[in-house]
């Protein structure tokens, strides 16, 4: 009966590596959440401006004179647009940061590059 049945090989075991605790690790929606906060609270002053203007037809008299030309219909239109673009910013800034790559995240920033363009454009067209 000999030693043919009991015959095990014994293997030395393999060192676990270590890695790096990624603090990380499935939080990119909470850095979203905490980006798109971070921008409403820098945007917020230019938000209620902006609203203002867009409600309230006689804050064109602000501007004073610049707008004779301009009806009251296209000063609220572009100060609708300006509130509106700038409630989507926030929520644009969180979705980018919480799904994209760090190439979308340069596209992203060029559209939003874009944007303020525009809205320079458009503010030279109405109010300067």
């Amino acid at each position: 009966m000999g030693s043919q049945g009991s015959k095990r090989t014994k293997t030395a075991p393999t060192p676990k590596r270590e890695e790096a605790l990624d603090i990380t690790e499935g939080k990119q929606g909470l850095w979203g959440w905490l980006a798109g906060i971070v921008v409403l609270a820098l945007i917020a002053i230019p938000l209620s401006a902006s609203f203002a203007f867009a409600t309230h037809p006689s804050t064109e008299q602000l501007f004073s004179g610049r707008l004779s030309e301009v009806g009251t219909g296209a000063y609220q239109a572009f100060w609708w647009i300006v509130t509106l673009f700038l409630v989507a910013l926030p929520i644009l800034v969180g979705y980018v940061v919480a799904k994209l790559s760090g190439r979308a995240l340069a596209i992203a920033g060029g559209v939003v590059a874009l944007f303020v363009i525009a809205i320079m454009v458009l503010g030279q067209m109405f109010i300067f």
